[in-house]
């Protein structure tokens, strides 16, 4: 993975494999190379979104909160597309959510591309704590916050998605992307619990909130090889810097 903000993304395909020293006649060691048919997502999150003003809803999106980039999302979803705008990219996707299409927005428009919405990649929902109001209560220390993050569900939110329905949400549009794009790469631009949800899911990890820690507009790394995922990269926000 670059660590320099000022260097593309690099496309796995484009890894060398096993190599000979020309100096020695020894096999170096060989770098990971995206086998034929491996589709490779590269999973984005959303820059920072506008602040939430106790008393001021943010406006409803199919009853999830959709508010727009605050100035610094923004930038940062500038920084995106200067990162991604040099790399191979052959599908983009968003969810319905516009914090996700404003963050595409700068690739877009580099690249010509459009993008796909898809709905499954939306946030998940947070119920009575939409809208808003879940900053808040985090901030205030609601006792419901602890009993989420000890037991690792949203769904101690009163009208939060079940855990279950969430976690197949997540794991049946990954697998529909995957089926799509054999031998590709795709960037989707989505959300932090849903790319936490996806992360887990490739190291089969026990523990929902391990990877719920990414960055806005960080950049992680996925490939689906023959129905196993390999993770490339975490929360790399190199190009932030």
């Amino acid at each position: 993975m670059d660590t320099t903000s000022d260097q593309k993304l690099p496309d796995a395909a484009d890894v060398a494999g096993p190599r000979i020293d020309e100096a020695t006649g020894g096999y170096r060691q060989a770098r990971f190379r995206r086998p034929a048919g491996a589709t490779e997502i590269v999973l984005v999150r959303h820059g920072e979104s506008e602040p939430a003003v106790p008393g001021q809803p943010f406006p409803l999106k199919d009853g999830h909160g959709d508010p727009a980039l605050a100035p610094d999302g923004l930038a940062q979803a500038e920084r995106v597309g200067e990162r991604l705008s040099g790399s191979r990219i052959d599908a983009v996707y968003v969810s319905t959510l516009r914090r996700t299409a404003m963050t595409a927005a700068p690739l877009l428009s580099s690249t010509g591309m459009e993008a796909v919405v898809e709905a499954d990649l939306r946030e998940v929902h947070l119920g009575e704590w939409d809208a808003g109001l879940y900053r808040q209560r985090i901030a205030e220390g609601h006792p419901l916050v602890a009993q989420m993050v000890r037991e690792e569900r949203w769904d101690v939110i009163p009208g939060a998605e079940p855990v279950d329905a969430f976690s197949q949400r997540v794991g049946s549009v990954m697998a529909k992307l995957v089926a799509a794009h054999p031998d590709q790469r795709i960037v989707i631009f989505s959300h932090g619990g849903v790319i936490g949800e996806a992360l887990r899911q490739a190291v089969d990890s026990p523990r929902r909130f391990a990877f719920v820690g990414v960055d806005n507009a960080s950049i992680s790394t996925l490939v689906s090889i023959a129905g196993r995922w390999v993770l490339r990269g975490y929360n790399d926000v190199s190009h932030l810097a």
